[in-house]
């Protein structure tokens, strides 16, 4: 037992010494932590790890990653020796912070402090959900727990209490928090930042809070966690440890990431009496993993499957539903469950989400989400009721003044394979974007809804009408972003949406009436850009997107009057257009043709497509919405005159 715990601080001192980089404090420290969890408590089964009802375990404390490799490597995953050697590497299996789906065993990419508690919520929430909607007397399909490993750090994150808050308030008793409690971050003691009462601010939230006084003392740890297993709050368990425990730096800000040489890690495998050299482990060692995760584990795994094939007899509807859930299918006919509207419909784009969620999640049982307190205005929420501490089969959760922990809370649930959706304004997006990066980064199908998506909002002034955020989500990598025109284009991105896989996608809504202008079929819509309207012989293209799509019409029919023909197209993905092969994207805009991008917002990427640009330039104004346009020259006859000046 204590040797195997060495094996995982030796293997992590090992990586960090090769790499010369990492963070080997938190790996001396919380090594018997680790060791308690995954070989007394922790339901995985490495040589399965999709196993849907595994237990699941996040690091939070992401720069703690060599202490999840190693610990990974030894209770048997698909991360060899070589690997470890290749301890933050170009191309290794073994980053310097998780990363989802670069390393097997790996539930969430963290890193940016408090990001995986977050998900850790979410990824609760939705075990939650699915056991009180899929288990049926016998069959206890759904039954694991959600485990989180933070420091001090994390506690500290607005992102991390946000979700801490939430999860109290909902009573997730199947959450469980493992504080590696050392009093000491990067610049010095947590003292010189930070005065709190760990104890009655977790149990002020609604937490079970126990403390654990040596984190050495694995049966103490090992009590602690049975015991919160059993009961009816989320539990969080603070356990004190000495970051670096045994190095010369110990229980100092030194010992969270400056290296320890080698002829100090000699000394400390004389003082800790372990006997194999760098990244040499004892057969022993590999075999008291064996015996405690995989072998311990492998009957649950049999008798699931067992109960999975009886289920799928009895219940054949809920068993295709877990299996679409399990593979991210989508075994729908989008276009015979949504509704369908006419050329001329008028309707704010918020109001036409509002109308398709329903229809959507009324045959997709793995849709849930909700609004940060603003489902009012912006029509986002999941159906059958709120997902509360008394019902748990409700798929509209209230998230409250929540944005960033409503963003990263989405991502677990996302991790944990539901269809899962988050709603704000825009200009709030500003809070959820780092849980947005990371939605891209793992390239997991997340999707975040924004309404209010211009200057249009009025009267609310320029706090809350946006100008930059479409183009900061526009550059992040690996995210769709969707500025549908009307309803319709909609009804197409929410089918884009709700079936994609490894793309997380922004639906960017407006709060003002636009009209259903064209009648564009799915496939065509999803290419990025389309010809509106066209004209023969036209000497220059003004293209769009969201509700200034109308205004080119207008300015279009305007410039007609003068003999000056246009075509329009609406591109309400400038990220899929630009996935398009050179010669589909040439058919759209030509590059001979003077071209006139038109859009409520920043105007810098949109010179990628158009020789001049109408965007915003500065923050935005305080009036009716009508007149803000006015007043930045979104009017039919200023977009035609701005047109006939690059002739």
């Amino acid at each position: 037992m204590q040797k195997s715990i060495n094996a995982i601080r030796f293997l992590g001192l090992d990586m960090v010494n090769k790499a010369k980089s990492g963070h080997q404090g938190i790996v001396l420290g919380a090594a018997p932590i680790m060791y308690t969890l995954f070989t007394r408590h922790l339901k995985v089964t490495p040589n399965s790890t999709d196993w849907f009802d595994r237990d699941r375990f996040v690091l939070s404390a992401g720069h703690g990653s060599a202490l999840l490799y190693a610990t990974l490597h030894l209770s048997g995953y698909e991360l060899d020796m070589q690997q470890l050697k290749n301890f933050r590497q170009l191309n290794s299996e073994t980053p310097g912070h998780p990363e989802y789906g670069d390393t097997d065993g790996v539930e969430a990419t963290t890193g940016p402090l408090g990001q995986g508690i977050g998900n850790a919520v979410g990824m609760a929430i939705a075990e939650s959900y699915l056991r009180n909607t899929f288990n049926k007397p016998k069959f206890n399909v759904i039954n694991h727990y959600t485990y989180t490993l933070c420091g001090d750090g994390d506690l500290q994150e607005g992102v991390a209490l946000e979700a801490l808050s939430l999860a109290g308030h909902l009573k997730l008793s199947r959450l469980i928090v493992l504080f590696d409690s050392n009093d000491v971050q990067l610049d010095g003691p947590t003292s010189e930042a930070i005065t709190v009462d760990m104890r009655q601010k977790m149990e002020s939230m609604g937490w079970d809070y126990a403390r654990v006084a040596d984190a050495n003392d694995i049966d103490a740890i090992d009590e602690a966690i049975t015991a919160a297993k059993k009961t009816d709050k989320p539990s969080f368990i603070e356990i004190k440890s000495v970051i670096g425990y045994g190095a010369e730096s110990a229980g100092t800000n030194k010992a969270h990431g400056n290296p320890v040489d080698d002829d100090e890690v000699e000394q400390l495998r004389k003082q800790f009496d372990y006997p194999n050299g760098p990244f040499e482990v004892s057969d022993d060692v590999y075999r008291d993993f064996f015996e405690n995760v995989v072998r311990k584990n492998e009957p649950y795994h049999v008798e699931w499957q067992e109960k999975m094939d009886d289920y799928r007899e009895l219940y054949p509807e809920q068993f295709e539903q877990l299996e679409d859930m399990m593979q991210r299918e989508t075994s729908i006919d989008f276009e015979k469950i949504m509704s369908k509207v006419d050329l001329g419909h008028q309707e704010a784009t918020r109001a036409s989400i509002g109308r398709i969620l329903p229809e959507l999640s009324e045959q997709m049982p793995s849709m849930i989400g909700g609004s940060a307190d603003l489902s009012g205005s912006t029509k986002v929420q999941g159906i059958n009721g709120d997902f509360t501490a008394e019902s748990r089969t409700g798929r509209n959760i209230n998230f409250g003044v929540r944005e960033h922990a409503m963003a990263a809370i989405t991502n677990g649930l996302v991790l944990h394979r539901l269809r899962a959706f988050a709603g704000g304004f825009l200009i709030f997006s500003d809070y959820m974007k780092p849980s947005i990066r990371l939605s891209a980064l793992m390239k997991i199908p997340s999707v975040f809804i924004f309404t209010h998506d211009s200057v249009a909002v009025g009267e609310d002034g320029p706090t809350h009408q946006p100008v930059e955020q479409l183009a900061v989500m526009r550059s992040t990598p690996h995210l769709v972003t969707m500025r549908p025109a009307h309803a319709l284009e909609v009804r197409h991105a929410a089918r884009y949406a709700f079936s994609a896989k490894r793309t997380p996608v922004a639906l960017v809504l407006t709060r003002q009436a636009t009209t259903v202008t064209t009648d564009i079929d799915y496939d065509t819509f999803k290419k990025g850009a389309y010809v509106a309207a066209d004209a023969e012989n036209f000497q220059g293209v003004i293209v769009a997107s969201g509700s200034e799509l109308e205004l080119a019409l207008q300015a279009k029919d305007a410039l007609a009057k003068e003999d000056i023909a246009v075509r329009v197209v609406s591109m309400p993905s400038m990220e899929l257009f630009l996935k398009q092969p050179e010669k589909f994207r040439e058919s759209i805009l030509p590059k001979d043709k003077t071209t006139l991008a038109v859009e409520l917002g920043a105007p810098g990427l949109w010179y990628r497509f158009a020789d001049d640009v109408l965007g915003v330039e500065s923050f935005g104004k305080s009036a009716p919405g009508n007149e803000v346009q006015k007043a930045f020259g979104f009017t039919a006859a200023h977009v035609a005159a701005r047109f006939k000046s690059l002739l």
